[in-house]
């Protein structure tokens, strides 16, 4: 939610407390100058919420009399999955003031639910943890896919309970399968979820990805729960060692920032590197893509430094855009096929400018 429609939103719980408030008292609980105080009040008015403007030596505004707004209606996996979100965003990395604002949001929520709701949100809080690191590899970014409310809260009760789940699942490649899971834990790793366990009909551990699961079903019975790495650890060991089927390095001429905005930590990793193309080697003059400069001007240095990128990814036909995006020098280390994306991607570009 952008800050000033969340400003405006909380502008009008203020007036639905009831009374009149005085600009000054708004600007003051909203952070804002009384002007701004004014034009949000016509936002709500452009809404159709009837505010009333209050003259005198106490004036301000207020709503109409007997006006309510109807009741925010969620359904059960509506609002749980609304109140997940609000309680996973002090561990999201979220700044103090938006940390506090989600707590209090949950808080408020979480009093209007019924007894057996609640309980069902415990039940996912105790069965989930996260990694509170970023993730290097990826398909593409922001491409996951949120989990299945109904799937989240049946292996959260598994989990609690050591049960075991059948699990409809999709492999990356697309292929469905079924399987018997002993699940240890849920997982939110890098904007992803994930659930650890053994696979029963392979006798193996696994770490499966919850956008991925279709369906979940428990099963009768019980497991012990494995000694050794948390549920966490055990998915952070086991992204470390998958098989991604590219190993992207560059370099790029730029500041970390400028970087960021388009590969952000869950996608890649920096590292300051050496001296840009002009110093380099022969062999990397070579591998140096069209769109790099033999030597570093005045300009260049004072817009950043080179940094090398690594990221691991499924595939690559994303990364074209982002390079240009950035619209920074770089050099191609690995993969060749990249090079040939980012040539294809500059002839289509320049045939269209080309065109009358």
């Amino acid at each position: 939610m952008s800050r000033p429609t969340g400003r405006v939103l909380t502008l009008l719980e203020l007036l639905q407390s009831g009374g009149t408030r005085t600009v000054a008292e708004l600007a003051d609980r909203l952070g804002v100058e009384g002007r701004t105080v004014r034009r949000y009040v016509d936002h709500l008015i452009d809404l159709d919420v009837p505010v009333e403007s209050v003259r005198g030596r106490y004036g301000g505004y207020r709503l109409a009399p007997g006006h309510r707004l109807p009741p925010l209606m969620l359904g059960e996996d509506e609002a749980l999955a609304v109140l997940l979100g609000l309680l996973a965003g002090p561990r999201a990395g979220l700044a103090p003031a938006e940390r506090t604002a989600g707590e209090t949001a949950a808080a408020k929520i979480r009093r209007v639910l019924p007894r057996h709701l609640a309980g069902r949100l415990d039940t996912l809080l105790d069965a989930l943890s996260f990694t509170g690191r970023p993730s290097a590899a990826t398909d593409r970014p922001g491409g996951a896919a949120p989990p299945d409310t109904g799937a989240l809260l049946t292996l959260a009760d598994a989990v609690r309970h050591r049960r075991p789940v059948s699990l409809r699942y999709t492999d990356r490649n697309g292929r469905p399968s079924e399987r018997t899971l002993h699940p240890y834990g849920i997982v939110a790793h890098a904007g992803r979820w994930y659930v650890t366990g053994a696979d029963a009909g392979i006798g193996e551990d696994r770490t499966l990805r919850l956008d991925r699961v279709t369906d979940a079903r428990a099963l009768p019975g019980s497991f012990d729960a494995p000694a050794g790495p948390d549920p966490a650890e055990r998915v952070l060991s086991t992204l470390a060692a998958a098989d991604y089927r590219h190993e992207v390095t560059l370099r790029i001429h730029g500041t970390p920032e400028g970087i960021r905005r388009h590969l952000p930590e869950s996608v890649a990793t920096l590292e300051e590197t050496g001296p840009g193309p002009g110093r380099a080697t022969e062999t990397e003059s070579e591998t140096a893509t069209a769109t790099e400069t033999e030597t570093e001007t005045d300009a260049d240095r004072a817009a950043g430094r080179w940094l090398r990128v690594e990221l691991r990814a499924e595939r690559l036909d994303w990364l074209p855009p982002v390079l240009a995006a950035i619209d920074r020098p770089f050099v191609i280390e690995r993969p060749e096929e990249l090079r040939t994306l980012v040539t294809a991607l500059a002839d289509r570009l320049a045939s269209h400018a080309r065109r009358a």
